[in-house]
C-alpha cells in the first residue's frame, strides 16, 4: 500500500484485537498520541470504540490486527459505518518487543503507526460474499478429508496387531472392501477380551471412515456447485478443477479489487520470482512466501498441463532446449497461470453497506 496523505487533524486508530476485548490507540495526522480505549469484543464495544474515535476528530483510517480472525467483527462493523479499514501486521515477536515490552496498548500503537507510515498495511478481505462461503465449505471438506485418511491409516495400523486368522481374512482386500468388511464385523463377548476389543475397534474405525466418505461427497457436491456459480470461467479453464479454483478464489477474497494487479496476485500466491543477484551474476530464485495453499493449487494446474496441454508441453520442450531446468520451467509456468487466473477472477462482490446505499 502506498503512503496516504493525512491532515494533521485526522484521527488514525490502531486496534490490537483479542477474543474478548480490543484495545484501540488513536494518533493524529502528525503521529501524536491522542489516547487509548479498551472495549469488549461485542457490537456494543465496536460502537463504543467508534464513538470514542469520532469524538477525537475525523476518523481517516482504522488499522486492525487480525482482521480475518478476532478482528473480523470489528472490521465488518466499521465498513458498515463507512470507515476505511486496513489490515496491519502484528508486531515482531523478537527485537522490537524485547526493547519496548509487551502490552495491548503497546501493540495497538504500532498498528496505527503502520497505517500512518503506509507500510505493511493492506486492504483486508470483506468475508461477506460467496468466496467466504467457499472458504467455509473448504474448511469442512478439508478437515473431513484429513480425518478420512487418518481413519484408514489407523485401521490398517490396528489390523497389524490382530490375530493371524483375522488378518488372513481382511488384509488381502482392497481398501473399500476392507472397510466394508470391518464395518460388518460381529462383536460379541466381553470387551476385556483383546479379540473382542479388536473387532470393536476395527468396526468403529470402519464406520467412521464410511461416515466421513459420505460427508466428503456432500461437501464436494456443494463446493463444485458454488465454485461453478461464483467463477464459471475460472473452472472452465484447462487444468483448473473446483478444488484449485476454490483455493485461488480464497486467496483473492470477495473484494478482488484489493489485489491491484496481476503481479500483486502472483506475489500473493508466492509465484513471483525473487531477485537473487550479486556482483556480475543476475539470477532469480523460487518464492517461499505467499499463500502456500494457492501456490500448491498453481503447482497442480501446471502439472496437469505439462501432461495433457499441448501448448504447455511445447513450451516446456522449448525452454528445456534453452537450458532451463524442470524447476525453473515450472516456476515460469506458475507465474503464467497466476496471470491467467487473475484475469478470470470474478468482479468484487457488493458489501451490505454498498447494497444499502444502492437501494
Amino acid at each position: 500500500m502506498g503512503s496516504i496523505a493525512f491532515d494533521p487533524a485526522d484521527v488514525i486508530v490502531g486496534v490490537d484485537t483479542h477474543k474478548h476485548q480490543h484495545v484501540g490507540v488513536a494518533l493524529d495526522g502528525l503521529g501524536r498520541r491522542l489516547g487509548q480505549r479498551l472495549v469488549p469484543a461485542t457490537p456494543a464495544g465496536y460502537a463504543e470504540l467508534l464513538t470514542w474515535a469520532t469524538g477525537l476528530g475525523r476518523v481517516a483510517v482504522v488499522g486492525v490486527e487480525g482482521s480475518g480472525s478476532y478482528g473480523l467483527g470489528l472490521a465488518r462493523f466499521l465498513r458498515r459505518h463507512n470507515v476505511t479499514v486496513l489490515e496491519v501486521a502484528r508486531p515482531p515477536r523478537k527485537g522490537q518487543r524485547r526493547l519496548q515490552g509487551k502490552s495491548d496498548p503497546v501493540d495497538a500503537e504500532p498498528a496505527a503507526r503502520q497505517v500512518l507510515a503506509g507500510a505493511g498495511a493492506v486492504t483486508p478481505k470483506t468475508g461477506e460474499g460467496s468466496v467466504e462461503a467457499i472458504r467455509l465449505l473448504k474448511v469442512a471438506r478439508d478437515t473431513a478429508v484429513t480425518a478420512h485418511s487418518q481413519a484408514m491409516i489407523t485401521l490398517k495400523a490396528t489390523l497389524v496387531t490382530a490375530s493371524d486368522a483375522l488378518r488372513a481374512e481382511l488384509e488381502p482386500r482392497t481398501d473399500f472392501a476392507l472397510v466394508t468388511a470391518c464395518a460388518e464385523l460381529a462383536v460379541t463377548g466381553e470387551l476385556a477380551d483383546p479379540e473382542v476389543a479388536m473387532r470393536h475397534t476395527l468396526r468403529a474405525l470402519a464406520r467412521r471412515w464410511l461416515a466421513l466418505h459420505e460427508e466428503i461427497k456432500l461437501h464436494t457436491r456443494q463446493l463444485k456447485t458454488l465454485t461453478n456459480k461464483t467463477a464459471p470461467a475460472l473452472v472452465a479453464t484447462f487444468g483448473i478443477g473446483f478444488d484449485s479454483a476454490a483455493e485461488l478464489l480464497c486467496a483473492a477474497g470477495d473484494n478482488t479489487a484489493r489485489v491491484r494487479s496481476e503481479a500483486a496476485y502472483a506475489k500473493l500466491c508466492g509465484a513471483c520470482p525473487i531477485p537473487a543477484s550479486s556482483g556480475k551474476t543476475t539470477r532469480h530464485r523460487l518464492n517461499r512466501g505467499g499463500n502456500r495453499q494457492a501456490n500448491a493449487a498453481l503447482f497442480r494446474i501446471v502439472v496437469v498441463r505439462l501432461r495433457w496441454h499441448p501448448p504447455t508441453i511445447a513450451y516446456a520442450q522449448r525452454r528445456t532446449a534453452e537450458g532451463l531446468s524442470k524447476r525453473e520451467i515450472i516456476r515460469c509456468l506458475k507465474r503464467y497461470v497466476a496471470r491467467e487466473v487473475f484475469r478470470l477472477l470474478p468482479a468484487p462482490a457488493a458489501t451490505p453497506a454498498q447494497s444499502l446505499q444502492a437501494a
